[in-house]
């Protein structure tokens, strides 16, 4: 598994994923839908499938010594840890923004520990919905993309849309921190979860429709 983790950072990653990494800071923006910052993440998995496609990096995984549900796990690994890197990186940019900017964000949420919860729920829901189609046809990498990029912008317009018209998410979830420290803490908490589910879930459905793809 580490010669499989290894092989898709070394072969498999794309440039643009450690420039989308530092387009965290876009958190520091004022006025901005700082769910944005986190879908690059999306956008930099995409481009990872789509240039493996091209350089038919599933057809050489295939003829290494490992079974197919090997090869997933790999992906899903790499997938993690970008994503976790990405949430990471905003911390430090979220804490700069409160400090800079005290200002409320006019145009959505504010950069706050409710934010990242909100975040993960909407990393997961983009794994779900775009690994289980691009594992079923790794050739049409770019409809899983839309599918998956679909989902997030309605997600991103619910989450946005409540942080202006649902009295709890207006008043409690979309505050500058420490504010309402409990019911923040909650939201992260029920992120991580929500993400750990959905990831865990698409991973073993992955494994189950590329064990039945004829490569």
């Amino acid at each position: 598994m580490k010669a499989l983790i290894k092989k898709e950072f070394k072969l498999a990653l794309h440039p643009t994923v450690p420039l989308f990494w530092l387009l965290s800071a876009m958190l520091i923006i004022p006025n901005y839908p700082y769910y944005v910052a986190f879908f690059y993440t999306t956008l930099g998995l995409f481009f990872v499938c789509l240039t493996g496609r091209e350089n038919r990096d599933i057809q050489y995984s295939m003829m290494l010594p490992v079974a197919k549900r090997d090869i997933v796990r790999g992906r899903f690994i790499f997938t993690l840890i970008v994503e976790c890197v990405q949430v990471i990186a905003a911390i430090p940019f979220a804490v700069l923004r409160a400090r800079l900017v005290p200002a409320p964000n006019a145009a959505g949420m504010d950069a706050n520990i409710a934010l990242f919860g909100l975040s993960l729920i909407m990393l997961g829901l983009f794994n779900i919905v775009f690994f289980t189609r691009y594992y079923s046809a790794p050739d049409k990498v770019g409809g899983a993309f839309i599918r998956g990029s679909i989902a997030v912008f309605v997600y991103v317009a619910l989450a946005e849309t409540a942080a202006h018209v649902v009295p709890f998410v207006r008043d409690r979830l979309d505050t500058p921190d420490p504010q309402f420290m409990t019911e923040k803490l909650c939201v992260l908490a029920i992120g991580i979860i929500a993400y750990a589910a959905l990831t865990w879930a698409v991973y073993r459905i992955s494994v189950r429709r590329f064990e039945h793809l004829d490569i």
